[in-house]
């Protein structure tokens, strides 16, 4: 006697089953984790590229390549080693498509390989540009929608030589992006370095030391790299010193729409160089700002515009391959092309896959409002390419 496996009724069932699982199937998320510091007192940054990301989310619908997606956020604590493991569960246990953000070199050199490598995942710096990764680390895997660590000083060492500013005292603190910061500045500037001090990272908030030996000095400029929490207390001290009456202060990432709201007035003249700055007249940069300034009653910073910006790059690949992120040759592929509207305007990159861009140098001024913001006064360098990309494999 021959059983019957599958009768009538028992086909009809799987095959409605099947026919009611193709839509669940095809609507399965993209999944994006977000590395960044959400906890102790460079929180602000973190907070502010989350807001960045989720208002790149509004505008997208919600949606990249006619799918859902969803960010999964994780906090580096600020350390090194928190950030490799919560790379590692993103890539091994949520299983994602891509991953971005991080602040902190150190943070990103501690998780590269776990998420490039190991975990063959696609990962969007939305800041750190360590010289090392835009060098001989550089990877197939690995895109910048920031800078590398050196251009930016790179950019204001140019500035500097068309003022006639003669001499410099360099401080900045003692880890990786210090390190590549104030190497950026002695790349392009033609005066005299007095002195640099590197200062303990990240413990050091008392600059007095390094501020005594300034005014003994008596350079012509200050250069520092100081982000978040650090530079508002640099600049504050820088003040309190009564320096800033004699010696001007010149920085990178140390005032900026984070720190100004505690630097006030102190910091109302000062220059710093960028990529991005919160004037660019392109539409897509006029609705983020007059978003973001909607929604949070403050200027968004360039952690929030670098961080908007790749999630735009990854719904780029996402709409062109129409949500199928399956072959990552063709992922990456679509990425190369930076087919997106960046709040830069144009976007292309180089070899290395970091951004070939414009700089801009900023003042620090108060809007018509009395907001403390920054404003565009030039063009500091165009098209500018990293000093490392020769050093790359990738052609």
């Amino acid at each position: 006697m021959k059983t019957k496996l599958f009768g009538p009724t028992t086909i009809a069932a799987l095959a409605t089953l099947g026919l009611g699982s193709l839509p669940v199937m095809a609507q399965s998320p993209i999944k994006i984790g977000f590395v960044s510091t959400f906890s102790g007192p460079q929180a602000a940054i973190g907070e502010d590229m989350r807001r960045s990301v989720e208002l790149a989310k509004e505008h997208l619908g919600g949606k990249m390549g006619g799918k859902p997606f969803e960010i999964i956020y994780e906090d580096d604590t600020f350390k090194p080693d928190v950030g490799k493991a919560r790379s590692e569960k993103l890539v091994l246990q949520d299983k994602v498509d891509f991953i971005g953000g991080y602040i902190w070199s150190n943070v990103l050199l501690a998780s590269l390989k776990t998420v490039t490598d190991e975990g063959n995942t696609i990962l969007v710096s939305a800041n750190a540009g360590p010289s090392q990764i835009a060098g001989e680390l550089c990877n197939k895997n690995f895109f910048s929608t920031s800078w590398q660590n050196d251009q930016t000083p790179m950019a204001m060492g140019e500035y500097l030589n068309t003022k006639g500013v003669k001499s410099l005292y360099l401080v900045g603190p003692n880890y990786a992006a210090g390190k590549d910061m104030l190497a950026g500045v002695k790349r392009t500037y033609k005066g005299t370095i007095v002195n640099e001090d590197f200062t303990k990272w990240p413990d050091q908030l008392d600059f007095s030391a390094e501020l005594a030996k300034i005014a003994a000095a008596k350079p012509d400029g200050i250069f520092i790299f100081y982000p978040g929490a650090h530079g508002v207390q640099f600049v504050k001290q820088w003040a309190q010193s009564g320096l800033n009456k004699t010696v001007p202060l010149y920085q990178v990432f140390s005032i900026d729409a984070i720190t100004l709201p505690q630097q006030g007035d102190l910091a109302l003249g000062t220059l710093g160089a960028q990529e991005w700055v919160n004037d660019l007249p392109n539409e897509q940069n006029k609705r983020y700002v007059a978003d973001f300034k909607k929604k949070h009653n403050v200027y968004p910073s360039y952690y929030g515009a670098q961080s908007y910006d790749a999630i735009m790059l990854m719904a780029s690949a996402a709409d062109a391959l129409k949500g199928d992120l399956s072959n990552k040759d063709k992922v990456r592929a679509e990425m190369k092309k930076a087919n997106f509207k960046s709040l830069r305007g144009d976007f292309k990159y180089n070899t290395n896959q970091f951004p070939i861009q414009n700089f801009y140098i900023q003042e620090a001024v108060k809007d018509a409002g009395g907001m403390m913001t920054v404003k565009t006064i030039a063009t500091a360098v165009k098209d500018a390419k990293d000093p490392y990309y020769e050093k790359c494999p990738m052609k």
